[in-house]
């Protein structure tokens, strides 16, 4: 079928199935800068750009789907963090988000530490070269294996999850004759508002030890006893994709109490205290982040009010951004392969990924938006549904969009604000291979992860 005779689903304005109204798209060519990275736009030819260098080129090099990052925008945002904080507060980059040796490598450049909390993390960035001190281990059950590698590393930091865990840090850190610096996550009973299985501040949950009932007061007297350890301060993390700062106000406070609390019944001031990540970005133009600038204003005003009216000195503040800085920078770009028109409800369109390069539509009901971005188009807007070529009636990647219906098969899809989470929690299901990832920048492009090739997957089963 031709583009001009594609059929169209629903029109703008009209409402969805589920029942929610749909404003009119005011242009179907248009790039809301709130979801794409700083150097993305439309050439005078139609397509799209990224650091200078036409997605059409991309695709052609490096093949679909493929991730796409703006290193540029990626350089920007750390230095946005760095310099919001200024040289009295540390900005931890969360690792979990998405990591590279390349990630890594830009991360030292640009100034900034490291938070990781997987075995695998921490090798990734101390091959990369990221100076062990500006390293943080996180995690709820970590190995011995993992911790003997980071004590021996000389890691910063180990956040201490649990009563378990600082037994077996205190443990290791005396066998290998290091004292080792830690901090205690603490749960403070603040709800974020955010999805359920990404609010991480609730008692009834698996992170940290809890302000009720005394468990983290407990952990601070059992850490104290060891001389193994050294407590440098108290770490608090309240969820995911968060744009209300009453949260961080909330958890504030409390954390400052156990600080006072602390000084009362040992006679220490702890110097630090982390306040993690979290903060929310546009993965849509309905999204309203804050920038860097007001966070840290709004935080560093938190914390020292609360200290000043305990009588604390403000302790150095520590935070943990990562898909606030990586988020943006990067676009999933796909092929189009199939339509499916029906009738008064939507059209289907099937891209050549789906849930094994982003599960987060499927898993949090995440979402995105999408453009063409091999050519322009003038065509009426149809209502679609942008879906993976998996055997799951939830692979979706956008769930309701307004593409051009003369969309057809051949042209290039862009879903942005793909940079966290999506490479990060990238599958093998139907045995796909993973995308690679590819950075851009001043019109040159590099794989920064390369595309997983068939004997990749064959070359792990041995049976």
């Amino acid at each position: 079928m031709s583009r001009s005779a594609h059929p169209a689903g629903p029109r703008h304005g009209d409402v969805l199935p589920e029942g929610h109204y749909t404003p009119p798209p005011t242009d179907l060519n248009s790039l809301d800068p709130r979801v794409w990275a700083h150097t993305v736009e439309r050439t005078a030819e139609g397509s799209v750009a990224v650091g200078g260098l036409d997605v059409r080129e991309i695709a052609a090099e490096f093949g679909t789907p493929a991730y796409v990052m703006d290193e540029a925008d990626f350089r920007a945002r750390c230095r946005a963090w760095r310099d919001a904080f200024g040289p009295d507060a540390d900005v931890f980059y969360a690792g979990k988000a998405f990591l590279s040796r390349a990630v890594v490598r830009w991360l030292c450049e640009e100034g900034l530490n490291l938070d990781v909390c997987s075995g695998g993390e921490l090798a990734t960035a101390l091959a990369a070269g990221m100076p062990a001190e500006r390293i943080a281990l996180h995690g709820n059950n970590k190995s011995a294996d993992e911790i003997t590698r980071a004590v021996e590393a000389g890691v910063g930091r180990i956040v201490l999850d649990s009563f378990q865990e600082i037994a077996r840090v205190a443990h290791i850190a005396q066998r290998l004759g290091r004292r080792q610096p830690v901090q205690i996550r603490v749960t403070v009973g603040v709800e974020a508002h955010t999805h359920e299985f990404i609010a991480t501040a609730h008692e009834d949950q698996k992170f940290g030890l809890a302000l009720a009932g005394g468990q983290a007061a407990e952990a601070v007297r059992r850490v104290l006893m060891l001389d193994s350890l050294e407590l440098t301060g108290i770490h608090s993390h309240i969820g995911s994709q968060i744009f209300d700062m009453a949260g961080f106000e909330v958890s504030a406070r409390r954390v400052v109490g156990l600080l006072t609390q602390i000084r009362d019944e040992h006679g220490i001031e702890l110097p630090e205290i982390d306040l993690g990540g979290g903060l929310g970005i546009a993965y849509t133009p309905e999204d309203d982040p804050r920038e860097p600038h007001e966070i840290a204003k709004s935080l560093g005003d938190i914390v020292t009010r609360e200290c000043e009216a305990a009588g604390l000195a403000v302790p150095r503040l520590s935070v943990e951004p990562g898909r606030a800085i990586v988020g943006p920078t990067a676009f999933t770009l796909y092929e189009v392969g199939t339509l499916k028109e029906l009738e008064g409800l939507r059209t289907y369109v099937s891209v050549d990924g789906g849930m094994s390069d982003n599960i987060r539509t499927a898993l949090y009901d995440a979402e995105y938006s999408v453009a063409l971005v091999s050519r322009s188009s003038e065509a009426e807007p149809m209502l679609s549904r942008v879906v993976g070529k998996h055997c799951e009636s939830g692979d979706i990647v956008v769930r309701d969009a307004f593409l051009p219906s003369d969309l057809a098969p051949g042209d290039l899809l862009a879903v942005p604000a793909t940079g966290a989470y999506c490479r990060s929690m990238a599958s093998n299901y139907n045995h796909a291979l993973r995308p690679p990832v590819v950075a851009v920048r001043d019109g040159q492009a590099r794989t920064i992860v390369r595309r997983e090739t068939e004997e990749d997957l064959l070359r792990l089963d041995v049976g």
